[in-house]
């Protein structure tokens, strides 16, 4: 049995939340708490495997409380959050304080949609539940430029989910300012992407861009997908471009990595570096595959670096990677495959 306590300033958002995954035959929730200092208390005393935390509370807010539990108590922790552009940077930081993973506030209109929200709940609560909670803590080092021959023949296609916004930042923050043209698709809500974007390029030596569609890839600069958008990777007169497109979930996911992946498998295969890490179900993992098959160099993150080694591990179960890596490791990886493979136009 998964216990769970829920913090939350609203009593109506405890009685809900409560309420939904009680319903899961697995899951209890031992307590609720209105503030963190009362929720303090709750967790020795229960000791609950999975908390539910609400950003804006009084006395203290949640940002505050999750820097105390990541430092005195690591554990799993969701992030509940309202899905705005203000929502989505502090949502962001406690991604990077340690919180496996967030959802969104529930609203006032949410009745017919309920049904829906409740297995995203559970889901998530039994994924952070087996899920590694730990601190982190990022420092960028400084990473001396490419050969300027490596630049304009080479791309790297990255693919993430659940823990991935920390584990692409940890890569790219290892990349030098010239890198080849990175693209990349990560499960997130379109109200959070820019943020993302904005973070990753504040953080690291790349530019980094939320895509809109039409953009040519060039050196030094990454190119997220946004929210509830596929992005692919075509060809036109020998040179690549992004471009968005608007259609149905792929593997229940928008942006899907799989997209992404069969798109550069067609478009630039043999120049390609292809990466999955950390997230939950099998998204990209035959992408990943098709990258492979195709003449791409193909590094799936290791399980004992994943947040969730579910996608990571259904690309090793497909054999769709050339290697495992712990996260760590990747970037130097990436930078020993630019500086002495030899080099394949695109």
């Amino acid at each position: 049995m998964i216990s769970v306590l829920v913090i939350d300033d609203s009593p109506l958002v405890r009685q809900l939340l409560s309420h939904l995954l009680n319903d899961a035959d697995d899951i209890k929730v031992v307590a609720t708490a209105e503030d963190p200092y009362e929720a303090r208390d709750l967790i020795k005393k229960f000791n609950p495997d999975v908390l539910t935390l609400d950003i804006e509370m009084p006395k203290m807010d949640g940002i505050a409380f999750l820097k105390n539990i990541m430092k005195l108590r690591p554990m799993p922790v969701i992030m509940v959050s309202t899905l705005t552009a203000k929502g989505a940077a502090v949502t962001l930081e406690a991604l990077s304080i340690g919180a496996v993973d967030f959802i969104s506030k529930p609203k006032s209109d949410l009745t017919h949609q309920l049904i829906g929200y409740k297995q995203e709940l559970i889901d998530k609560v039994r994924l952070a539940y087996r899920s590694k909670a730990r601190p982190r803590s990022l420092s960028a080092p400084t990473i001396k430029p490419l050969n300027g021959e490596m630049l304009s023949n080479r791309l790297i296609a990255i693919g993430a989910s659940t823990g991935g916004t920390e584990a692409i930042q940890s890569v790219l923050m290892r990349m030098p300012s010239n890198t080849p043209p990175v693209v990349i698709a990560q499960h997130i809500p379109a109200a959070f992407s820019t943020s993302f974007a904005k973070r990753l390029n504040n953080n690291c030596a790349m530019k980094v861009i939320e895509a809109q569609g039409g953009e040519q890839l060039k050196p030094g600069t990454a190119y997220l997908a946004p929210g509830n958008k596929h992005m692919v990777i075509e060809r036109k007169g020998g040179l690549l471009f992004t471009r968005l497109v608007d259609s149905d979930p792929v593997n229940r996911h928008k942006p899907s990595v799989d997209v992404l992946f069969n798109s550069v498998a067609e478009s630039a295969a043999k120049s390609t570096i292809g990466i999955i890490l950390t997230g939950m179900g099998k998204d990209g993992a035959k992408g990943l595959l098709n990258l492979k098959n195709n003449g791409s160099y193909t590094i799936a993150q290791d399980e004992a670096s994943s947040v969730i080694w579910g996608m990571p591990g259904a690309s090793v179960d497909l054999d769709a990677h050339h290697e495992q890596m712990h996260l760590d490791k990747i970037p130097q990886k990436l930078l020993f495959l630019l500086k002495t493979e030899t080099s394949k136009a695109l």
